[in-house]
């Protein structure tokens, strides 16, 4: 057997020059979402998640390991601290702007890079020892694998739900999915799409092409300012990170930005990730001219629509308990965090 030999990279350019490795091994890895690809990360730690973390305070430690020549893990993370938030090894990704993040490694990998990983933390020269893993799905292997590792190597280990990230599960249909869910808000979704056609030319696109998905982000991001939340999260370097997600996930033919017109207008829109069989639902925008004739239930239904008509079998709505996604049949996955300490901290 191979051993599994650990190293940590704290250059950007030695973190960039492991993209094609780290996407082949994505691919094959336990959570192979957009948020862990190379390219996100690297826009994330170029922008320090849209000025969520202060420069002086962050620092990289990604932790690759490989089998010989062979990349088989990788363990995205960064020294940081905040004003709330001590210092602490965390995703590259982590907080607000990731909806899930965690390992890349293979699932019959898991075990093995999760206890060298921290085998390799304890005796490293590393000032902080302590992982703060934030967004780790429920479901995900990684939080068994951490438990067994921890308590073999005497670690502390800590998990605690960060807040609920409903989906939408799918059926063959548009009727059989509006049949799988509440009356009420069957009748609901059907009324408001029905009165919006009534009253307005209704029509909606997906913005194609690496050019006009750029030209058209410029539009949703105007739209998300109409939110006032929304507006104050949108400071210049969350701008840059956002303008920066869609051109890459653009250009990787992932990104699904899509917008509603009212009478020729824009009044709703959505951007989200298409990611095998599973649309994820970044972020939503409206004008507030059509508040009234709710476009986001409208363009949401279409997207649906749309979903179903491809194959898709959930439309993840993400992070967050907005009462919308569950009038749409959302149900709860959770993500949580994980904190370790080794024993001797």
């Amino acid at each position: 057997m191979v051993p599994m030999n650990f190293n940590l990279v704290t250059q950007l350019a030695d973190l960039a020059a492991l993209e094609d490795e780290w996407r082949g091994l994505l691919r094959e890895s336990i959570t192979p979402l957009v948020f862990m690809d190379p390219a996100y990360q690297l826009v994330w730690w170029e922008t320090l998640g849209g000025g969520e973390w202060p420069a002086e305070s962050s620092q990289l430690a990604v932790i690759v390991a490989r089998e010989g020549p062979v990349l088989v893990g990788v363990a995205p993370l960064f020294l940081g601290s905040k004003p709330g938030f001590e210092p602490a090894l965390r995703f590259i990704g982590a907080i607000e702007v990731s909806d899930y993040l965690d390992f890349i490694v293979r699932p019959e990998n898991l075990d093995n890079f999760v206890e060298g990983l921290l085998r390799f933390l304890a005796e490293s020269d590393l000032p902080v020892k302590q992982l703060c893993l934030d967004n780790l799905v429920d479901s995900s292997p990684t939080l068994p694998a951490l438990a067994t590792a921890a308590n073999k190597l005497g670690w502390s280990l800590e998990s605690s739900t960060l807040q609920p990230s409903p989906y939408i599960p799918l059926a063959e249909s548009w009727d059989a999915y509006l049949a799988g869910i509440d009356k009420k808000q069957r009748h609901e979704i059907r009324r408001k799409i029905r009165n919006a056609e009534t009253n307005f030319q209704v029509d909606w696109y997906v913005a194609e092409g690496v050019f006009a998905a750029c030209d058209e982000v410029s539009d949703f991001l105007s739209m998300m300012r109409n939110e006032e939340e929304k507006d104050v999260f949108l400071t210049n370097p969350m701008v840059k990170f956002m303008r920066r997600v869609a051109e890459t996930t653009c250009r990787q033919g992932i990104l699904h930005l899509a917008f509603l017109t009212m009478d020729g207008e824009k009044a709703a829109a959505y951007l989200s990730f298409k990611q095998g069989q599973r649309l994820l639902v970044y972020n939503s925008a409206f004008n507030p001219k059509y508040f009234s004739s709710s476009p986001g239930w409208v363009l949401l239904g279409q997207i649906i629509q749309w979903a179903i008509a491809n194959g898709f079998t959930e439309v993840d709505m993400m992070r967050g308990d907005e009462i919308y996604k569950y009038r749409f049949g959302g149900v709860n996955r959770y993500v949580l965090r994980a904190e370790l300490n080794p024993a001797q901290a």
